[in-house]
């Protein structure tokens, strides 16, 4: 591997490397900070802050902003009253959505043979229907934010996208895994090709892939998936040569975690290297600018920036937000979202995806022969499986729990996330992931009908109870289904089933996917957060279309008892019988 050297000693990793440069703030003076932003979303124009950042600009920022100057300097106080506010943006902006061309995927067709596997002939009909979905969720950025990039907050992408859905109208990080996953089922290897090629464009441009398609995302990433959306695309077309041009972005971005969201600590006299989410930009997010203004009105300056921060911090873990990154003044995991600290906290999901990372990377290097360098990454995962082990997991409770870097204990509320070493396959013994399927059971996250919820905490916010999220039902259905015991095999069915369930039921319901649902409500969407439950939706689909290849077979669609599969064994032997 260049530019890296690992070095192992009492679970110690070392990372002797190239600095990459961190990226600076985005420095748009109408999209990420000064006097329009202020005024425009403390006005309230509209139901959504995000609405305002995602138009285009008519003229240069100079000119907008000039005549923004004016126009405050002739009001009482240079605060533009909201009527001239709406004046103002008519005409010095477009709405949002002229960033794209409309774009129909050319390699979508009707009968992919995956439809094949899945014997209920409604959830049949409705994976076709799903599989339709790609065609409206298909995105092709304008050569206008190429050529005029100051325009937009639009970062240009050279490829095509799927989009998330709803107010997201943009390429998304971590989402775009589960995406990438359903359209190479939907047999759209091109169209998941040139998403993936986005990314890598992404972090040959800015070191890391940012948390989404727009400059006022450029501080955060998200969950670091491509190496993962890499290693899918080989499995579905064995290209050595796509491998060998992405590995140099891939090492890339490896490092970016490794040198800006690492931090080292003492346990039982050892030293170990684990990842946190840190984003250093304490401004108020401006997608969520008057959320985050309000949240911290009355705080000291000095504390105000930490909240921004650590808001932030929560946005580039993707779960945003969750009592599950709160820490009270005492250092426990209580509070509220003006307690969220989550650069203070080690996530086990985050290590557990660069645990995976590195052994994948391990293999990208031995596919293509240099074993020198998978030898260096294969060291760096048996150094995060011993931190990991030694830090994070809890041999009487059986799980892996988050560690908070305040107190230097664990927290031990229940997350799905307390699982995903188990995803990973990032565990040295095989009775770990036995005692996690026992932790799970006992847990009370199984007692609901829908779905595994996010918290067995109800805070108000979307990533707690009662909302069951796509992604975590994933991993956790496919790191139990690799597990060798039947018992865990069988609950992987069992939550597969309740999953599929409550998703086609909505869908009967609402004619729509939705991003994340109630796992109280046989079909009812989740809700809570910063807005309203958004439909679509890009990686709901693609978990939904990764069930229903992985278990076609015995599914069912929950509005009959048995499907026609079932049923078969009772009317052979019926038929037996009768002769």
């Amino acid at each position: 591997m260049h530019n890296l050297v690992v070095v192992c000693f009492s679970s110690v990793v070392l990372f002797t490397c190239v600095k990459t440069a961190f990226p600076p703030p985005c420095d748009s003076e109408i999209y990420c900070t000064g006097p329009i932003l202020h005024q425009v979303q403390e006005a309230k124009l509209f139901d959504d802050d995000k609405y305002f950042v995602d138009m285009k600009l008519k003229e240069t920022p100079d000119a907008v902003l000039s005549d923004f100057r004016n126009l405050s300097r002739g009001s009482p106080n240079m605060i533009v009253p909201p009527g001239k506010l709406q004046e103002f943006l008519r005409a010095h902006f477009e709405e949002p959505g002229t960033e794209f061309e409309s774009w129909t995927p050319p390699d979508w067709h009707d009968k992919p043979k995956f439809l094949g596997g899945i014997a209920d002939p409604e959830l049949r009909n409705w994976a076709e229907k799903i599989h339709n979905l790609w065609k409206s969720l298909g995105r092709k950025i304008h050569a206008g934010v190429k050529d005029h990039p100051e325009l937009y907050s639009q970062i240009y992408a050279p490829h095509p996208v799927v989009v998330p859905g709803g107010r997201f109208r943009e390429l998304y990080y971590w989402d775009s895994y589960w995406v990438i996953n359903g359209l190479l089922l939907s047999e759209m290897t091109d169209t998941a090709y040139g998403m993936i090629q986005n990314f890598l464009y992404l972090v040959n441009r800015y070191g890391f892939v940012p948390n989404g398609g727009r400059i006022y995302y450029e501080r955060r990433s998200q969950p670091p998936f491509l190496t993962l959306m890499v290693e899918s695309y080989y499995q579905a077309t064995k290209d050595e040569e796509f491998l060998r041009e992405a590995l140099p972005a891939l090492e890339q971005e490896y490092l970016f975690w490794m040198q800006n969201r690492s931090v080292a600590v003492k346990v039982n006299g050892a030293e170990h290297v684990l990842n946190r989410y840190h984003v250093q930009a304490g401004l108020p997010r401006p997608e969520s600018y008057t959320d985050d203004l309000e949240l911290a009105e009355g705080l000291a300056d000095d504390t105000k920036e930490q909240l921004w921060m650590d808001l932030k911090a929560g946005a580039e873990s993707g779960w945003d937000f969750s009592s599950r990154w709160y820490i009270d003044g005492d250092g426990h995991n209580n509070g509220t979202l003006r307690e969220t600290r989550t650069s203070q906290i080690l996530p086990t999901d985050l290590n557990a995806l660069l645990c995976l990372n590195e052994k994948t990377l391990a293999a990208f290097h031995r596919i293509l022969g240099d074993g020198d360098s998978a030898a260096l990454y294969d060291q760096a995962a048996a150094c995060r499986l011993e931190a990991m082990e030694s830090v994070l997991w809890d041999a009487e409770k059986g799980a892996w729990f988050d560690y908070n870097l305040v107190t230097h204990t664990k927290h031990v509320e229940f997350y799905p996330s307390n699982l995903a070493p188990v995803w990973a396959q990032c565990y040295s013994r095989p009775e770990m992931g036995e005692k996690a399927v026992q932790y799970l059971k006992e847990s009370g996250a199984l007692d609901f009908p829908n779905g595994v919820p996010t918290s067995l905490r109800e805070t108000g916010q979307q990533w707690d109870y009662p909302n069951a999220w796509p992604p975590l039902q994933h991993m956790l259905i496919h790191g139990l289904s690799k597990l060798p015991s039947e018992g865990a095999k069988q609950l992987a069915f069992d939550l597969a089933q309740r999953w599929i369930k409550t998703n086609f039921l909505a869908h009967m319901k609402y004619d729509a996917m939705f991003e994340k649902y109630d796992v109280n409500g046989d079909g009812k969407p989740g809700g809570g957060g910063e807005y309203e439950v958004q439909l679509g939706f890009g990686w709901t689909n693609g978990v939904v279309l990764q069930l229903l290849d992985q278990y076609g077979a015995t599914l069912t669609s929950g509005s009959r008892r048995l499907s026609s599969v079932l049923l078969l064994p009772w009317v052979i032997s019926a038929t037996l019988m009768l002769q």
